[in-house]
């Protein structure tokens, strides 16, 4: 069966008049902010007191956006007799946005939780080399990332905890059993 010439034509026509007598839904976006869905990528947070400078996040990033500078220190013994130890001490964290895809590669590869999806996204610049930002400005946005979910009740309980619960349970009961003397 052959089209009716200029049916679609009506057919476009038709949806045109359906969306013209419709309202608007035109947010004013200065004036009102959006409400935006809670696992948004707006920029990345920084938690510093998490990163141990592993540099797992700047190897990682297809983009080469992420700056470490670190130093090693020593720290003294814990216990007399003990030995002196050296750890990384983090200088510089900074992230280059004007590069940065937002893949979050970076914070899924970080073992230590230091990294955070923030849902900031008003950090326009007029200067290309200001969307750099180092470490005290990642470290603000980290006020802005959101409360991760709560647990679902009905889920089942993570392995490692359950492993642990019966390990507990265990000694539990060792510790209890009379008539067997510890030595």
């Amino acid at each position: 069966m052959a089209p009716i010439p200029g049916s679609g034509l009506a057919k476009g026509l038709a949806v045109t008049l359906r969306t013209m007598t419709r309202k608007s839904v035109t947010e004013q976006y200065p004036d009102a902010q959006p409400e935006l869905p809670p696992r948004t990528r707006g920029v990345i947070g920084l938690f510093e007191e998490n990163c141990t400078v592993c540099m797992l996040c700047a190897r990682e990033c297809p983009d080469w956006c992420i700056y470490i500078d670190s130093h090693k220190e020593t720290v003294p013994p814990a216990a007399p007799g003990g030995r002196e130890r050296s750890r990384n001490v983090l200088d510089r964290f900074a992230i280059d946005f004007s590069l940065c895809m937002y893949c979050g590669i970076c914070i899924e590869v970080c073992p230590f939780d230091a990294l955070f999806w923030s849902p900031e996204f008003e950090y326009a610049e007029t200067d290309i080399h200001d969307l750099t930002h180092e470490r005290d400005k990642l470290r603000e946005w980290m006020w802005t990332v959101p409360a991760p979910p709560a647990l679902d009740p009905a889920a089942e309980e993570p392995k490692e905890i359950a492993a642990a619960r019966k390990t507990a349970e265990k000694l539990a009961a060792a510790q209890d059993e009379p008539g067997e003397e510890q030595s």
